[in-house]
């Protein structure tokens, strides 16, 4: 009888054991993920403001369909204009002065080639764009755009791109916590349960949930 007492003692406390351990560490895991997950999902959404920002400098609108955006990077064009000559070169200055040319051209460079600077994407970058990371490509950002008229009666042009927590952390490993997460952003901090940029309610210049620079 004693021996029974003593493995089933001992049964108990490796199950205290490993519920404490959970318990400690499941939060430290969690945090570790979301971390890892969030980076490569603000790094892509960001990626997907860069290129409306480009398509509204060329437009004066924002677009909510990823096939116009991603085919704007890919196969468009922006207009730039560049000096000719170093304004410190002063005999190239002249000469260009005596040809009666301004110091200026116009240029056109490919979208791909110039808005991602320093970064570079390829092609197959570009075309994933609207894939939200941790999904398998199965799993699309939600990007709507239109316009709205301000308190002043100004019309601007606005866009919103959002995924939800949901949608690209674990919750089959984290289910609670992610719930939890959701909880606080929204019920606590006023702030939506997920990663997203703009607003289709105001003008905010674009400016992301997470912390923006």
């Amino acid at each position: 009888m004693k021996k029974i007492i003593q493995i089933v003692l001992a049964v108990v406390v490796v199950f205290l054991a490993y519920v404490i351990y959970k318990q400690i560490s499941t939060p430290i895991f969690f945090a570790k993920e979301k971390a890892a997950r969030e980076a490569k999902v603000i790094d892509r959404i960001k990626d997907i403001r860069t290129a409306e920002r480009s398509f509204k400098s060329k437009y004066n609108r924002f677009t909510g369909d990823f096939d116009s955006l991603i085919n704007f990077v890919l196969n468009e064009q922006l207009e730039f204009e560049r000096k000719i000559v170093d304004e410190d070169d002063s005999v190239a200055m002249a000469q260009l002065k005596k040809s009666g040319r301004k110091n200026s051209e116009k240029v056109l460079v490919n979208v791909i080639d110039t808005i991602f600077s320093p970064k570079k994407l390829t092609v197959e970058e570009v075309r994933e764009l609207r894939y939200v990371p941790f999904t398998d490509n199965r799993t699309e950002f939600e990007l709507e755009a239109g316009l709205i008229t301000t308190e002043s009666k100004v019309v601007i042009p606005v866009v919103e791109c959002r995924i939800p927590y949901k949608m690209f952390l674990d919750t089959v490993r984290f289910r609670q916590e992610v719930i939890n997460l959701i909880d606080d952003q929204e019920n606590n901090f006023d702030n939506y349960g997920g990663i997203k940029f703009g607003s289709m309610e105001r003008g905010n210049n674009e400016a992301g949930n997470w912390g923006d620079e």
